[in-house]
């Protein structure tokens, strides 16, 4: 027996067609009552609901997605770089909402350092104006003004004044406060300005500081008063004196008050060298403590505790100070890496840390080589600072004997920002004014690492 064949007209679908006939047929019968009509109505707007709610999710993914540099914008000589980390989250704060507002310890850094090397571009207010113009069209977000170099203080002080320190005072080409006009037109490019203490306990040794005060330096065991570093031969201030610390803590004091800063630096000079501390005042002070003279050598464990552990202490009485003169000011350090800044330099900033009175974090890596530099940034102390306040890596973009080309200042930056990590340029003038390309060049590259804005909040003070 033989099936029999469908026409050829007849669709071959036909139990669909089936379907749509019963269910017009259905629909005719519910139109006739008002009630069957609306009951039919909320199935069916109840099943669409549920099906909108299963399908939206894995369309629109994860909310915290992997960042990747998109290579169709990027120039076609330079690789492509993923970033496994999730893109930095940043406040929104309304305009004019800025006072009493708390600050987001965990924001993104993009800085540069202003030194004694840029003093002919900041000191002129239009080359001032010129420069940081430039540095918030390239995204940046704060800036580290030196304002405590060499024994002086770079803005009129009347504590340097009365310490006998400060024969002069620094004025600008206009007979104009420096450091008033350089947080003056930070603040218009939507820049942090953080004055930085850059010598800290460092002095040089003919310094009127120095030689007006010769009671407040320290030694090594030997009775030399100095020392050799990046900054020449200098002399060092005792981190242990009671009066040298008055000193430095009114400085710092002195310029919270007087100017609309939004944070303040401490590098790695707020130290002390391992070999110093042999003064008679520090030796009677650590007999006194612990009953026992300090030992002749410089890596014993209990002297480098005492030292680091007097250090620390009055870090904490100026940050404290400081937050007191001004709450939200943030208290910002930036050391050399913790192994080298414990033991070599008395400089327990992870402790600091631990303790809760640093607000921002910055470490010293200035390194060639690329894998050295790799393990530095991903020491376990780096990772467990970044996870409770702003860290960055200080990566060096060149000197004015020593240029370094752009592509290693480019891939020791994103290799930090892969990590989450901010980064912050040692110092302005080599940015571009140094190098083996040209500053569009550089600009360029500058440009394609900070994308887009990325800006930070800090209170206001009238």
């Amino acid at each position: 027996m033989r099936l029999m064949q469908l026409p050829s007209f007849m669709p071959q679908d036909w139990r669909k067609h089936k379907f749509s006939h019963n269910l017009r047929h259905i629909f005719r019968q519910m139109l006739r009552s008002r009630k069957r009509f609306l009951s039919f109505l909320f199935v069916v707007t109840f099943a669409a609901t549920l099906l909108l709610h299963s399908l939206i999710p894995p369309l629109l993914g994860n909310d915290q997605a992997i960042a990747q540099i998109n290579p169709q914008t990027k120039p076609q000589t330079k690789p492509q770089i993923k970033l496994l980390v999730p893109p930095l989250k940043q406040p929104v704060v309304p305009p004019n909402a800025l006072i009493n507002q708390p600050i987001d310890k965990r924001q993104e850094i993009r800085g540069v350092w202003l030194t004694s090397n840029d003093f002919a571009m900041f000191s002129d207010r239009k080359q001032l104006s010129e420069a940081l113009q430039q540095l918030k069209q390239l995204n940046f977000n704060t800036i580290y003004p030196v304002v405590w170099n060499s024994g002086y203080a770079m803005y009129p002080s009347t504590v340097a004044q009365e310490a006998g320190a400060q024969p002069f005072v620094y004025r600008g080409s206009e007979g104009h406060d420096i450091v008033a006009d350089i947080i003056t037109q930070g603040h218009k490019n939507n820049l942090l300005v953080m004055p930085w203490f850059e010598f800290g306990f460092m002095a040089p040794e003919m310094s009127e500081l120095a030689i007006a005060h010769p009671d407040w330096l320290t030694q090594q065991r030997n009775g030399d008063k100095t020392s050799i570093t990046a900054a020449g031969e200098v002399a060092w201030l005792n981190p242990f004196h009671p009066e040298v610390q008055k000193f430095l803590m009114e400085l710092v004091l002195e310029a919270v008050s007087n100017y609309d800063l939004d944070g303040i630096q401490f590098d790695d000079h707020t130290s002390l060298p391992k070999t110093f501390g042999y003064d008679r005042y520090t030796l009677n002070l650590y007999r006194q403590e612990t009953k026992r003279d300090a030992p002749a050598d410089v890596n014993d464990p209990a002297w480098v505790s005492w030292r680091a552990n007097k250090i620390s202490a009055f870090m904490a009485r100026l940050s404290k100070a400081v937050k007191q003169r001004k709450p939200n000011v943030l208290f910002s350090v930036s050391p050399n890496y913790y192994d080298f800044a414990y033991k070599q330099q008395l400089q327990d900033w992870l402790g600091w840390v631990r303790q809760g009175f640093v607000d921002e974090l910055l470490v010293q890596v200035y390194r060639n080589d690329l894998d050295d530099y790799l393990s530095q940034i991903s020491r376990p102390e780096i990772a467990e600072v970044q996870n409770k306040i702003s860290t960055a890596i200080a990566i060096l973009s060149g000197l004015r004997n020593s240029n370094v080309p752009m592509s290693r200042v480019y891939s020791q930056a994103i290799n930090a920002q892969s990590r989450g990590l901010g980064v912050s340029f040692f110092y302005y003038r080599s940015l571009w004014g140094y190098g083996p390309e040209t500053v569009a060049e550089r600009q360029k590259e500058l440009q394609y690492l900070f994308r887009s804005p990325a800006p930070r909040f800090a209170n206001r003070y009238p």
